[in-house]
């Protein structure tokens, strides 16, 4: 018999996350379609053309909404149980609250971990080519900015002279041995830059210790300046957007990172998050589920909802602070993605008492 309450609380709670889910999706590609839209309103594309990019952009952003879509979710639940009288059904039958909120943690705990394996993976891959397509209507689709084992890669495009620049490692804003082949339009080789230095905190790179090779002969100098669409600033913004790796690729980065003395503290925050998902997605649920049992007196289902999507904004700030703050090296890494955590634990713990009373 308690299996079948079991089944019953699992398939509910399913349903309401799939609803919630496909509520969400639906209005993250409406909202994709019209900024797409924007974008290319100036440029002969066809007509479905944004709503492809829309749907492969989706699922990264849903991958962000995951926690709330949860919350709401965890909420729809609880109301669809409290309408239906089913709470006190249960608790004659000997299921207490502190056993469905159990049975629904965990449950989400799991699908968490499915969320980061399989969902994450997809999305991520998604997102990679959407990047890709859409790369090729912007005004750099002619620049590139790559890092691999063998260091920093950059394809610059500069009056008329093609350039591979290629540094061994970045230390602060400085790039370190650094060997520049330029080329014409035609690909054929105009001259050849080898610096042990070059400061590349503005668009006009100022290169130490530079040997310059040009028709078949070589001068030596002890600055020597280079003009490039890329900064440093310009440069890590390249490297931000981490959406678009998968586990696999964010380790790899991670590796080519430290090979080139890259700081790897947005990768690690990243692969923090991930790891730290499942955990954050059962603390939310937990969290609705809490809220629900101490709010299942109102009569109004809006004030409840209302109630459920103002904790989500409150989270999200939370979260977004303490990112941005080890973004900047103003918290360690395992301070900015845990404390949020440890913050809704600590908020669970005050608002779960007497929860079998309720």
């Amino acid at each position: 018999m308690m299996k079948t309450y079991y089944k019953f609380i699992l398939s509910t709670f399913l349903k309401s996350f799939i609803f919630v889910f496909f509520i969400m999706f639906s209005l993250v590609i409406i909202l994709n379609i019209l900024s797409e839209i924007e974008f290319f309103r100036n440029t002969n594309v066809s007509v479905l053309f944004p709503l492809y990019l829309s749907l492969l952009n989706s699922p990264a952003l849903i991958f962000e909404m995951f926690p709330f879509i949860f919350l709401i979710g965890t909420q729809l639940f609880f109301i669809n149980l409290f309408n239906d009288n089913q709470i006190q059904i249960f608790k004659y039958s000997g299921l207490k609250n502190s056993k469905i909120l159990t049975i629904i943690s965990f449950f989400t705990f799991f699908l968490g971990i499915f969320i980061i394996l399989i969902f994450y993976s997809f999305s991520s891959n998604l997102k990679n080519f959407y990047l890709e397509l859409k790369n090729n209507y912007t005004a750099d689709d002619e620049y590139l900015a790559v890092v691999t084992k063998n260091g920093l890669w950059i394809k610059d495009n500069v009056d008329g002279k093609v350039s591979i620049i290629n540094a061994s490692k970045i230390d602060k804003n400085y790039l370190i041995n650094t060997f520049i082949t330029q080329f014409d339009n035609e690909y054929e080789v105009l001259s050849n830059i080898q610096a042990e230095k070059i400061d590349i905190s503005n668009n006009n790179w100022l290169a130490y210790q530079v040997k310059l090779y040009e028709n078949n002969q070589s001068e030596k100098k002890d600055t020597f300046i280079i003009k490039s669409n890329f900064n440093y600033e310009k440069i890590q913004s390249l490297f931000s957007n981490l959406s678009s790796l998968s586990i696999l690729k964010l380790l790899d980065l991670r590796n080519n990172y430290l090979s080139l003395n890259y700081s790897i503290i947005e990768v690690d925050l990243e692969l923090n998050r991930i790891i730290s998902y499942p955990i954050y997605l059962s603390l939310m649920t937990i969290l609705s589920a809490i809220l629900m049992f101490n709010i299942k007196r109102f009569n109004s289902t809006t004030i409840k909802i209302a109630l459920g999507l103002f904790l989500s904004v409150v989270i999200y700030y939370l979260n977004n602070f303490f990112y941005v703050m080890g973004k900047t090296e103003k918290f360690d890494v395992s301070v900015a993605i845990w404390t949020p955590l440890l913050a809704i634990l600590i908020l669970n713990l005050t608002m779960i008492f007497k929860i079998n009373e309720k």
